[in-house]
């Protein structure tokens, strides 16, 4: 099994060339890209997980800065080593534990600068030299000749190390790696030897996750020619064990050509007798290539839950290097005894049978990859919801808002653990604890003082002068009480319902119709002033919106799209205004984050705020131009590259909107459960649903270039609406679209049959 690597464009970089089928199937595997997004402001890592895996082993070429979230980059020709947990498409940096090194010559104890390979632990490499296919990477460290493959499984990772003959072969362990670089970015660090094979170790960092503890066992696959110990860069006897802030410790020996060295690490966020647990329950033995075609087989099967059918094999490939990213987020936070770090520091007991989830990109994901989880991983979703409730209720922080291993960061706006536990609860999902969530939701909507609530509560809106990004917050929290509101409707709590639903409009408080946009107010009720609609704000203080301007805020509204329609003077009005938002120039102030990318007009697809806007033409009767903008953005945001998507990937948020643009639907408002028709990309395409349900879609064409929908069959019968319902498809069903050159007929355009969104 092998790959090409990440090379020129002109080729297919980093695509797995594994053409095989499997019964007479393609197997999707062999058409994922795992280099997808480690170019460009992707943020991806490249190396060895299984699906939703607690560990994440991969090359580390930074720890630093914004384009190196992930440890790694593709512009990158050096690698520092091997760690073991890697955060995917973020915008913040943290992770990287316990970097594994393997050498030969003079023990050198720090990485040295990347642009300087060879003056420390630091190797050279080359794109062309690396290979990785699901579940595997490896690569050649060109200034020693060491060959380095990687594998993983859940709780897990295993590394094998062909070392030329050498007297002086080494493996450096990093305890002081980790992302940033400050000064107090390790909490502390612990290390002891346990037998002539075994190393435990632990630390605490301060990057992102503030006090987020890891834990290792890590095992060799012969016993230590010699070992030493290293506090603060100098060499000290173990004895006991060793604690501090800077630990690493240098395992030796004397290798023959081609000699393996093979490491296995076990990880736990509970304590090293965890990670001896875990390590000893999924790797007994050094079956390297059994593991390997293990994790390989479950990515198979968990790629092949979707089947696409297309003359177009590079958009084969795009879409199954997307699903794959989909599924390295929420990860598993559990050991395989039951017990799991909490949001409070403690150590939790699971019942048997439950799973422990984190890394809960929320205010991206609850948009299109927890939507897509429902219908294709719907075994996994009352194991995730619950982890967000226990969350809720064990962190001081309250409803989660972006969960790190037992850490919450508090990043972004909103709290959308309340929008994706109220899309379990109108999806019907059981077996989740909504009465412990609507306690810590009605919490968090009727009590909290927290980041502009009180003011939100008080005046229906956020003012601009108290609190920043306030514009953007709002319409957050409107979203949030619709969310809640539909718990509180399951529980019978009618009262709250009704009032979180009526408080869902509070963005209409920003509506100026002088404008035609929404924009930020002051505390005594007046429009703040200057007001430019590609501005992030009225002021240099601080931003009165988030990664976002007026353009792409005044269509953030996804649960009351049909009363915004006629807030804003009707269907012909609204089409005007979301044509002047695409047929704008792009042009973006010079303090603008640098998250707003994948510009057209003002429309910016490499950020969330503006994945549903497509689709909104077809609440305004116009679902031709729906088809037509998402056709466009399926076919020229992303490319089978390392640079292939148009900003970060968000833990699986970027990658979702483009697996579910390209079978033909998306979700505008996940708690609604419904969703709107865009324009299907490929010939066929089959979805696994539940209990051996599956949804097919089929798409007939005019020519390759038909993107229009004439009509729509549901199960051989007419199907009008230009939308369904997850209810219309749960047990399964086969759409076939018709598509044309041109817009024909009346499909999706009358007010009975278009999609309805209003509170």
């Amino acid at each position: 099994m092998t790959v090409a690597g990440a090379g020129s464009a002109a080729g297919l970089p980093g695509v797995a060339r594994l053409a095989k089928a499997v019964g007479d199937k393609e197997d999707p595997s062999s058409l994922v890209n795992i280099f997808w997004g480690t170019g460009g402001h992707g943020h991806t890592y490249p190396g060895a997980t299984v699906p939703f895996g607690m560990v994440q082993l991969s090359p580390d070429t930074y720890n630093d800065d914004w384009d190196w979230c992930s440890g790694y980059h593709n512009s990158d020709t050096t690698i520092m080593g091997f760690s073991h947990t890697h955060l995917s498409g973020t915008g913040c940096g943290d992770l990287l534990d316990f970097l594994v090194v393997p050498r030969t010559g003079e023990v050198r104890l720090e990485p040295g600068d990347r642009k300087q390979p060879g003056t420390r632990y630091r190797s050279s490499f080359s794109h062309s030299d690396e290979k990785a296919s699901p579940g595997y990477y490896s690569v050649l460290l060109k200034d020693t000749g060491i060959h380095a493959e990687l594998t993983a499984t859940e709780h897990a990772g295993f590394h094998r190390y062909t070392f030329p003959e050498s007297e002086t072969s080494h493996i450096v362990f990093d305890l002081t790696h980790a992302y940033g670089k400050s000064p107090d970015n390790i909490a502390w660090c612990s290390l002891e030897q346990e037998g002539s094979k075994k190393l435990l170790a632990g630390h605490a960092t301060n990057a992102w996750g503030a006090g987020r503890q890891m834990y290792i066992a890590l095992e060799f696959s012969r016993p230590f020619d010699r070992v030493e110990f290293y506090q603060d860069d100098k060499i000290v006897e173990a004895g006991s064990g060793l604690k501090g802030k800077n630990l690493k410790a240098v395992v030796h020996y004397k290798t023959h050509a081609g000699e393996q060295i093979l490491i296995k690490a076990g990880l736990s966020g509970v304590s090293t007798e965890g990670a001896s647990k875990n390590l000893t329950a999924e790797i007994p033995g050094w079956e390297f290539e059994q593991v390997r075609h293990a994790g390989a087989e479950r990515w198979r099967q968990e790629l092949s839950k979707i089947q696409v059918e297309s003359e177009d094999d590079n958009n084969k490939r795009v879409f199954y290097s997307a699903l794959y990213h989909t599924m390295l987020g929420p990860v598993l936070f559990d050991d395989v005894d039951g017990k799991y770090m909490g949001m409070d520091g403690a150590v939790h007991q699971l019942a048997k049978g439950q799973r422990n989830y984190t890394t809960f990109s929320l205010w991206d994901t609850y948009r299109a990859n927890h939507p897509l989880t429902t219908l294709i991983h719907s075994d996994r979703v009352p194991d995730m919801i619950n982890s967000l409730i226990r969350m809720a209720e064990q962190s001081p922080a309250g409803m989660p808002v972006w969960p790190l291993q037992g850490k919450e960061t508090g990043t972004m706006t909103g709290y959308h653990s309340a929008a994706v536990i109220a899309e379990a609860c109108t999806k019907g999902f059981t077996s989740i604890d909504y009465k412990a969530a609507y306690a810590a939701m009605k919490k968090r909507a009727f009590v909290d003082d927290y980041r502009g609530l009180k003011w939100y509560r008080h005046l229906g809106y956020i003012p601009c002068d108290l609190e920043e990004e306030s514009v953007s917050k709002t319409l957050e929290y409107d979203y949030d009480d619709w969310a809640v509101a539909h718990v509180a409707d399951h529980l019978g709590e009618t009262a709250d319902g009704k009032a979180l639903r009526k408080r869902s409009r509070n963005y209409r408080n920003y509506w100026d119709a002088g404008t035609g946009f929404l924009r930020p107010k002051f505390e005594n009720g007046s429009w703040a002033t200057p007001f430019d609609p590609i501005e992030m704000g009225h002021s240099k203080k601080w931003r009165d919106y988030t990664e976002s301007n007026a353009w792409q805020t005044t269509f953030g509204i996804q649960h009351d799209v049909t009363g915004y329609i006629e807030l804003l003077g009707g269907d012909k009005a609204f089409v005007e205004k979301l044509d002047t938002l695409f047929d704008q120039p792009s042009t973006l102030p010079a303090d603008a984050p640098p998250d707003i990318a994948g510009m057209v007009g003002q429309y910016a697809h490499g950020n969330e705020p503006s994945h549903h806007i497509a689709y909104l033409y077809s609440y305004a009767g116009r679902p031709d131009k729906t088809a037509q903008r998402v056709h466009m953005l399926t076919t020229g945001m992303y490319s089978n590259n390392p640079d292939g998507m148009a900003g970060n990937e968000d833990v699986g948020q970027m990658s979702a909107w483009y697996v579910l643009s390209a079978v033909g639907f998306y979700a505008v408002d996940p708690v609604s459960t419904h969703y709107v028709f865009g324009s299907p990309l490929f010939d066929r395409a089959t979805l696994e649903l539940a209990r051996g349900r599956k949804l097919e879609i089929e798409a007939k064409r005019s020519s390759q270039n038909s993107v229009f929908i004439e009509s729509v069959e549901l199960n051989g019968k007419p199907h009008p609406n230009a939308w369904f319902a997850h209810a219309d498809v749960a047990e399964g069903g086969r759409f076939v679209f018709r598509l044309s050159d041109k817009v024909e007929g009346e499909f999706g355009h009358g007010e009975g049959v278009r999609p309805k969104s209003e509170v």
